[in-house]
């Protein structure tokens, strides 16, 4: 079963500057506050919200597509849809911003989610269905990869020597942002951390229109095992998980039938025009080969289910929660417990059982080993690839 989820010495040459980074656009109306308290859509009235990292397609077949003046007007034509998302990274970028300050040694990790999803509720101007979280904050630390959130009565402290993966997202009218990024206090680290973000940036720029998958993730993997780390005297090839891939995104659905593989050899399935995804990847230190393990905190309603007849009342009642709050997203125990449900545990179980929602464990490489993960969504304009989640961090 495979999982959607989760350097090269060269010699120094003078490069030249490459002017892609993330375009500023109008800044906003009114500044944003500190801690921040005023929603997006306020600082930016007009509707008009700033553009992620453009990046030209890499590949020669696709050249002509930056200058074609049929392709800009298409743009043109489905811009609501570009804002909508670029406001959410917009929020993504804000909430990140200030958190990084909240994660430092000794934070209890369910207050620190509590925190960042209070903020994304707050900067996104959570409106049911139309605008709020996509998913719930993972905090997943060392050997766990993905899926893991704090639940009730979890009193886990973030230590010195923790490396923690925060992925969490934010979602506007179902179009979704999936990033993600790594923690870690202690130096030793830094070769895993950075060997998981060029990776990330090297299947960036190699996806595009018409670019086979199983060609973006030979490119993650050269970069990914080009880095080593050493740990108490022993040298580690960082390695990437196998069984992880990045993912296509569509309205409401995070994982949207498209696996982007980490390592090469995957399927020659290609990449489209208009289509977006999440690029992450996992470095260990580990098997590089994940299973599930520990206690669930992350559910989701399968995207494909019908009507399923249900025999208890309680898993009746569940069900329309969920349906009314989350419909085809990723939700946690935390998000029950916030919405007022009580001992509704049983009837959680019933619907996993019946195929209704779909249970998502803690992955976990080997105990004793280390995961980081990076991760940005992007767009495959018709002239460009967006990458809407980048920002000055990563």
């Amino acid at each position: 079963r495979t999982f959607s989820r989760t350097l090269f010495t060269f010699t120094k040459k003078k490069k030249k500057k490459k002017n892609n980074r993330r375009k500023k656009g109008t800044g906003p109306s009114i500044p944003q506050t500190d801690p921040p308290s005023i929603p997006v859509c306020d600082m930016w009235p007009s509707g008009v919200f700033p553009v992620g990292e453009e990046q030209p397609y890499a590949h020669d077949f696709n050249v002509w597509r930056t200058t074609n003046e049929e392709l800009r007007e298409a743009e043109r034509l489905i811009k609501d849809v570009y804002q909508d998302v670029r406001q959410a990274a917009e929020v993504h970028r804000q909430v990140r911003q200030h958190m990084r300050k909240k994660m430092v040694p000794g934070v209890k990790l369910f207050d620190m989610c509590e925190e960042l999803e209070s903020f994304s509720r707050k900067l996104i101007k959570e409106n049911g269905m139309q605008a709020g979280i996509a998913f719930p904050t993972g905090c997943s630390l060392n050997h766990v990869a993905a899926h893991y959130t704090p639940n009730k009565g979890d009193d886990t402290v973030l230590q010195y020597d923790d490396v923690m993966k925060i992925d969490f997202g934010t979602q506007i009218n179902g179009r979704i942002i999936d990033s993600a990024f790594t923690v870690a206090f202690n130096p030793r680290y830094d070769p895993l951390l950075e060997a998981s973000k060029e990776a990330t940036n090297a299947g960036i720029k190699e996806a595009g229109i018409d670019v086979r998958l199983c060609d973006v993730g030979a490119a993650i993997q050269e970069v990914m095992e080009s880095y080593e780390v050493e740990l108490d005297g022993k040298t580690y090839q960082v390695k990437s998980v196998r069984n992880l891939t990045g993912h296509s995104i569509a309205p409401y659905q995070i994982h949207a039938g498209k696996s982007v593989p980490i390592v090469r050899g995957g399927e020659a399935t290609k990449m489209e025009e208009g289509e977006f995804f999440a690029i992450e990847t996992f470095g260990s230190t580990g098997k590089g080969f994940i299973r599930e393990d520990m206690e669930c905190s992350h559910y989701m309603k399968d995207f494909h289910v019908g009507h399923v007849p249900l025999r208890l009342p309680r898993a009746k009642h569940l069900l329309g929660v969920i349906d009314r709050n989350f419909g085809t997203l990723a939700f946690c125990r935390r998000f029950l417990d916030r919405l007022g449900e009580t001992k509704y545990l049983m009837a959680l179980k019933n619907l996993c059982d019946q195929g209704v929602i779909i249970p998502y464990p803690p992955l976990c490489d080997v105990k004793g080993s280390y995961v980081a993960q990076f991760e940005h969504t992007l767009v495959l304009r018709p002239t460009c690839k967006e990458i809407l989640s980048r920002g000055d961090d990563y």
